[in-house]
């Protein structure tokens, strides 16, 4: 298999890998508004949130989301999954201080890089995509 190939391959996996966890957490705000209510209140000082709004935001992310998983607009889509991602992450700063009791929230840090790693060769990112060849 040539590099370029093993390059095309890997872009892909990250991408939709990438995709469905943070489909997931769109899903939690549309399916379950309370529980994102809770995670907003708790982690972003954001209380009593309105289910509508919730609801709301998740259908945008899902719809950029989308986008990305299809490879459109890949500065904007692309650039997209590394803020959400990365105001999750930093959001959780205080998860990391007591890595024993929160060992999941590592698993936000490989995240993040395959998020970066997506944006800086999103112009290589063209396995299993509808943008521009």
């Amino acid at each position: 298999m040539t590099e370029d190939k093993k390059l095309k391959i890997s872009l892909a996996v990250l991408r939709i890998t990438t995709f469905v966890v943070m489909a997931m957490w769109s899903l939690d705000k549309i399916v379950a508004p309370d529980h994102a209510g809770a995670i907003f209140a708790n982690f972003y000082g954001l209380d009593a949130m309105a289910a509508s709004l919730l609801i709301g935001i998740g259908v945008v992310q899902l719809l950029v989301e989308g986008a990305f998983v299809l490879g459109l607009w890949r500065l904007w889509t692309y650039g997209y999954v590394v803020v959400a991602h990365g105001i999750s992450t930093l959001s959780s700063w205080e998860q990391y201080l007591s890595p024993f009791d929160n060992l999941l929230f590592f698993a936000a840090l490989p995240m993040l890089g395959a998020a970066v790693t997506l944006f800086l060769l999103r112009d290589h990112d063209r396995m299993l995509t509808l943008g521009r060849r």
